[in-house]
């Protein structure tokens, strides 16, 4: 088995990742089965280089907040902020105190200096302004909108004045109140103010779309792009915190299920602007649906790969990674019947498999799925082998202090 298998296994490297491939996809995923490790984003990284310089790619998408990556982008295109600044406003979930993010933001920012705007490489988070246990107001988002379409529409087109918005979004701690995430009677969500700005966001976005062909004539689209985004954000927000009011059994599964398609819109938005390097959790980026424990209860919703795939089909690519071992977790080296097990007892550190020949490799063999004792980090599935493209293993992840030193 494990001589079957090995056929199946070639480098991680640009060329050996387009190998598998039928063709360079607009979209190519790279997940992780846990965050925080610099291992994973030092991977990334590198894959990222080589899909810049070998195949053209322009843009990387990484799982953090969309209008917080606005900063990351401004500063690897035109230098704005100094990196301690961009790593402290610029990422969201803790992800700035990463010694690999800072790495990949330095070496865009190089990558990009003296080059043309053509050339550029760009960044874009992908996440809505959303935490696990709260979601932002849409104060930032909505009143950007607002700003940007005043300074170039006719005011008469306007649907409402920015001291209208600032009376209707109140205070944002009414918005943020971490209560609210498990008590739906402390959410103001479903609030007469909230009813009124979701139709003006709407309002504010049809005008946005009517006014195209105006906006989109700037001297980048940039402007453009960047208001949809703040449409999207502001939009999504809002529909966010009107179920975050609910109080159906299907509450929980219906806010997941809003996230990861928000993280869709964004990433379909990336991907019109050019080849796109996408990083986040497997469960987000699989072609199947996410499944976990919320509140105690197992609930499911369609990831935002699943989404993604459905529409782009051979435009889109998975690549999920599973490792070995993860020993300052808890999580030592995998049981042989495993399919992390079966992947373990190859001599390489690091490899990618095709999936359709590690398949064909198993036969009736069925891996059962592994158990993490460490509850950060997520094994492969077995039976959501059919949905990827292929599978980067990482042998061990080595613990990493905060200084990015092994």
């Amino acid at each position: 088995m494990v001589t079957d298998i090995k056929d199946a296994v070639r480098s991680v490297d640009a060329a050996a990742v387009m190998g598998l491939l039928p063709a360079r996809p607009r979209m190519l995923a790279l997940g992780e089965p846990t965050h925080g490790e610099d291992t994973l984003l030092d991977l990334r990284n590198e894959l990222f280089r080589q899909l810049v310089e070998q195949e053209g790619y322009r843009w990387i998408a990484i799982e953090s907040d969309c209008m917080m990556g606005l900063v990351v982008d401004d500063h690897v295109i035109s230098g704005t902020g100094s990196l301690d600044e961009v790593m402290a406003g610029g990422f969201s979930h803790g992800w700035g105190a990463s010694a690999a993010n800072r790495e990949l933001v330095r070496w865009m920012r190089a990558y990009n200096d003296g080059r043309p705007a053509s050339e550029m490489v760009r960044f874009a988070g992908f996440d809505g302004p959303l935490e696990i246990t709260a979601a932002a107001s849409p104060r930032q988002s909505l009143t950007a909108l607002h700003d940007h379409l005043a300074a170039r529409v006719d005011a008469g087109l306007l649907p409402c004045t920015a001291e209208t918005l600032e009376r209707l979004l109140g205070a944002d701690e009414r918005w943020t109140n971490p209560a609210a995430m498990m008590d739906p009677s402390r959410s103001v969500g479903q609030s007469a103010e909230a009813g009124r700005l979701r139709l003006l966001a709407d309002d504010l976005v049809a005008l946005l779309d009517a006014q195209t062909p105006d906006l989109i004539e700037e001297p980048s689209r940039d402007g453009w792009n960047r208001a949809r985004l703040y449409g999207r954000t502001a939009t999504g927000l809002l529909r966010y915190h009107f179920w975050m009011a609910d109080t159906s059994p299907s509450r929980l599964a219906r806010l997941g299920g809003l996230r990861d398609s928000m993280m869709a819109d964004n990433l379909f938005a990336v991907a019109e602007q050019g080849p796109v390097l996408v990083h986040a959790h497997n469960g987000h980026l699989q072609r199947h649906k996410l499944t976990m424990s919320m509140g105690g209860l197992p609930v499911s919703w369609w990831s935002a790969g699943a989404i993604v795939s459905a529409r782009l089909g051979g435009e889109y690519s998975f690549l999920a990674t599973a490792l070995g071992t993860i020993r300052h977790r808890g999580v030592h080296a995998p049981p042989p019947e495993t399919l992390e097990g079966l992947l373990y007892a190859l001599p390489e550190d690091r490899y990618v498999v095709d999936a359709s020949r590690l398949a064909t490799a198993l036969g009736d063999a069925r891996p059962v799925p592994r158990v993490s004792p460490y509850y950060g980090y997520s094994p492969l599935d077995p039976a959501h082998l059919p949905g990827n493209d292929g599978i980067v293993f990482v042998r061990d992840v080595p613990r990493t202090d905060p200084d990015g030193e092994a």
